[in-house]
């Protein structure tokens, strides 16, 4: 495959084909990602549906739970994209994963609920999760990777930015489409099949994110690695021989990512009902208005990671979060819903600190031969442990404590976590460069 005429006199590819790498790589994961996290926007509905013969704590318990397990195949699934992607080329990855995931989406649609083949339907969504689960492992380091391997260098960390921002896109779309399914339909109307709507709309955007992305050729950086004959034949061995180090402080740099994004963009809307005894709607109303915020804020953190630096943005967020977690928790319980709202904005605008430059500095860690491997492995195992685990785990000690600011000091414990990871990875670049 010859590389195609992409590039400008100066080496870079030119706006119009930017605009269509980023155009595509936005679409596609939003359409991923909605399919993804629409199931957290309906958990406590799933929660009837699929266990209805329980309390509703351990309803939720068992539905978080679901969610939970759907995450223990990621690592697994970042170790098969990341080889894919390294061997085949990003957008072949990226446009076979899309597939899986509208696809498993739609199941879920059409599954059974516990009223008709008992506990068989638990079981069918299990599998179905993990399927879902398999497939996110290859979306948002290939993005990432396809996106940083396009930009300018110096603009790296502003396009890579489009993978949260188109992230978020996709959890808003589940958010908007919770919103109005909650205004126009009684609890019965949503029992019984309005939850299914959200799900069925995965076979069309999944078409026409495949589509979008099959329209571009691969990364001038790939191509040229093709073109040289130098592509790694074993890039997920190469990755653990070589890059022990960097897959570990990738995964440090990745959990307060991890936490933060499922806890307070996918958890807050059950947290707020069920905790704070917030109307539903004016739940995912409120994280509908949070997470619109955080998709314009998190281009300007890409940005500013392009003047300031990745590691000065990630310790600054990691130091916000564990000073300040605890503190805005305790003022959700006592603002009235104008307060909630700008809690909830803060915490994103937080958020978009860490998430707006995660992707160009995981990115950086890795070479061109196995940066999906190593970037999929790292992200995907963090998520697996400590994102999938999120919800589970703030309603698991709320419940052994009684105590609803409970699930702020595992936040803040994700931001220590991450400056100390950034910390060290700092340390041990400046170690290289004077033993150089």
């Amino acid at each position: 495959m010859s590389a195609p005429a992409l590039a400008t006199e100066t080496g870079n590819p030119n706006s119009a084909t930017m605009r269509r790498v980023v155009t595509a790589s936005f679409i596609g994961n939003l359409v991923e990602w909605f399919d993804y996290a629409v199931y957290g926007y309906l958990a406590t509905t799933l929660a009837t549906v699929f266990f209805p013969n329980t309390s509703q704590t351990a309803a939720l318990l068992s539905t978080f739970a679901v969610f939970a397990v759907s995450f223990i195949v990621r690592p697994l699934g970042g170790v098969f994209w990341g080889r894919f992607g390294d061997r085949n080329g990003r957008r072949a990855a990226l446009s076979l994963s899309i597939i899986i995931m509208s696809c498993s989406t739609v199941v879920v649609a059409i599954l059974p609920g516990y009223e008709q083949v008992g506990l068989l339907a638990p079981f069918l969504l299990l599998v179905v999760r993990m399927v879902q689960g398999f497939s996110a492992a290859g979306e948002y380091a290939g993005a990432a990777a396809f996106l940083y391997e396009y930009a300018p260098a110096r603009r790296r960390g502003l396009y890579t930015s489009v993978v949260p921002a188109s992230t978020a896109a996709g959890l808003l779309v589940g958010s908007v489409s919770a919103t109005v399914l909650t205004t126009v339909l009684d609890p019965g109307q949503m029992s019984s099949w309005g939850w299914r709507i959200p799900f069925l709309l995965a076979a069309p955007l999944g078409l026409l994110g495949r589509y979008v992305r099959l329209r571009l050729e691969d990364t001038p950086e790939f191509l040229e690695l093709e073109q040289q004959e130098s592509s790694s034949n074993t890039p997920v061995k190469e990755t653990f021989t070589n890059n022990r180090g960097p897959i570990l402080r990738a995964f440090g740099a990745t959990c307060l990512n991890a936490v933060g994004f499922y806890m307070l963009l996918t958890y807050m809307p059950t947290y707020l009902s069920n905790q704070l005894g917030l109307n539903e709607t004016v739940a995912f109303t409120s994280t509908t208005v949070a997470l619109t915020v955080y998709i314009v804020a998190v281009f300007g953190a890409g940005r500013l990671s392009d003047t300031f630096g990745r590691p000065r943005m990630l310790i600054t967020a990691g130091i916000l979060f564990a000073v300040l977690s605890v503190p805005l928790f305790l003022l959700l319980g006592v603002s009235g819903v104008v307060g909630i709202f700008l809690i909830q904005i803060g915490l994103g605008l937080m958020l978009t600190g860490n998430d707006g430059c995660l992707p160009s500095y995981l990115a950086d860690l890795f070479p061109t031969r196995v940066r999906y491997s190593g970037f999929a492995f790292s992200f995907n195992t963090a998520n697996a442990l400590f994102g999938g685990t999120a919800p589970f785990v703030a309603t698991f000690l709320i419940s052994v404590s009684d105590n609803p600011v409970s699930p702020a000091w595992y936040l803040a414990a994700a931001g220590v976590v991450a400056v100390c990871a950034v910390a060290l990875n700092q340390a041990s670049s400046r170690r290289t460069a004077r033993s150089n």
